[in-house]
């Protein structure tokens, strides 16, 4: 009796050891289950796909699916098509979704005040190399993003053209003058400004005086988003909050190029002015080449009808090295010839670089590779030249700048930028 009397809690202690067990054996197998399920799901609709291309159909619902022939026309609806995103883009999923969500909310106050003559009412003509700036400030204007509810708006623009008053004559000294007054008096009247200390406003300047016209403000180059077609490092660029606004010579004097390999029989093309180092190096290097077509100046008129701009069908690559800047409208005429743009400028933010990814549709160099350009370009096969080259073709809508705007042209890519920038901002 005593001993079975032991035994009784023996056993019941090895019953409860037995059922411990096998809770915990339930409870580790429903945790691996839901960790399955989990990653599953992730797997399914945050990955993206192995497939260098991402066929539009396979990876968003069909409202939110993008219909070129309706961008053709200048509708905005979201209707399904046929037209394959290929790896150009970061991240196709995030872009379309992000895009749709911009086009469906952003909004967008100007301000008015100041003389008629230097701000926003009258912008310059859309013409010449610093035109991206006068087709923003039409477009934004005349678009769906413009609200005249300050309370609504997102984004304040402070309208500033720094290339009309280029033009005009005015100094440098008194642009900086008239900037800080224009902006002081915003701050005094308006109360938007203050809630952020400026982190919610912007301005666009493509001509290269406008980013030094604003050193009065510190401010304003600190917190505020500056869209500029001088987007260096090394002057004062933020990535993280500045904008590099695509600098677009229009109107382009000869059609787009495409489907037109065959024809491509320069290895590389480059003429220009040697006003840069790099430049000087360029030609020096390179210009007796008898590959390379390179000319330490720009190819004179006399020598036939838009000569310059026939050179870029005949070239497989574009060479489109630094000047008085890092920037270059060459880029742009580049991707509108069907030429693939070869960069050579350091410390370079290129335009809508955290949305595209630029070494899919062109070569991205250090200015030291200048030695190296033509191994370098030679050690690219056709067959990655052909598929950079109809990447090429596939991002010349983003570089187009259009009045009024069209769905995905250079306006509408700013914007996207402009809206991705005002979510890091904290009231």
């Amino acid at each position: 009796m005593l001993m079975t009397s032991a035994k009784q809690p023996q056993q019941q202690q090895q019953q409860q050891l037995s059922t411990l067990f096998s809770l915990r054996g339930s409870l580790l197998t429903l945790a691996i289950l839901t960790l399955l399920s989990f990653t599953f799901l992730s797997l399914k609709y945050s990955s993206p796909s192995p497939s260098p291309r991402l066929s539009l159909s396979d990876s968003l619902p069909d409202s939110l699916i993008i219909d070129q022939h309706s961008a053709n026309h200048h509708q905005l609806d979201h209707d399904d098509d046929d037209e394959e995103y290929t790896d150009i883009y970061h991240s196709p999923r995030v872009f379309k979704l992000n895009f749709a969500d911009m086009e469906n909310n952003f909004k967008v106050y100007i301000y008015e005040d100041g003389d008629p003559n230097t701000f926003y009412q009258t912008p310059r003509k859309l013409t010449g190399k610093y035109a991206s700036e006068g087709y923003f400030f039409q477009n934004i204007r005349e678009s769906r993003f413009r609200t005249l509810d300050p309370d609504q708006a997102h984004l304040f623009f402070i309208p500033i053209s720094c290339h009309k008053m280029r033009g005009k004559g005015t100094s440098y000294d008194n642009m900086t003058i008239i900037v800080q007054n224009y902006v002081e008096s915003l701050i005094s009247k308006y109360p938007y400004w203050n809630r952020t200390l400026g982190a919610d406003h912007f301005f666009v300047t493509c001509h290269d005086v406008g980013v030094r016209a604003t050193e009065g403000l510190p401010l304003l180059v600190k917190n505020s988003i500056r869209a500029v077609c001088s987007p260096s490092y090394d002057v004062g660029f933020i990535p993280h909050k500045d904008i590099a606004l695509p600098q677009v010579l229009q109107p382009f004097a000869l059609p787009a190029g495409g489907n037109d390999i065959e024809n491509r029989t320069t290895l590389g093309f480059w003429a220009g002015h040697r006003n840069s180092k790099i430049r000087v190096i360029l030609a020096r290097v390179w210009e007796n080449d008898t590959e390379l077509d390179i000319s330490n100046n720009r190819i004179s008129r006399a020598t036939g009808h838009l000569v310059y701009q026939k050179r870029f069908y005949r070239s497989k690559f574009c060479i489109c090295p630094g000047g008085s800047q890092v920037n270059s409208a060459r880029i742009a005429d580049s991707i509108h010839y069907g030429c693939i743009p070869v960069i050579l400028s350091n410390y370079y933010d290129l335009p809508f670089n955290d949305i595209l990814d630029w070494r899919k549709f062109a070569v991205v160099l250090k200015e030291s590779d200048v030695y190296q350009l033509k191994q370098i370009l030679k050690k690219i096969s056709d067959a990655e030249f052909v598929t950079l080259h109809n990447n090429l073709v596939k991002v010349q809508r983003h570089f187009q700048w259009n009045t009024p705007p069209i769905r995905f042209d250079a306006f509408h890519m700013v914007m996207y930028d402009l809206w991705l920038r005002h979510h890091t901002i904290k009231y």
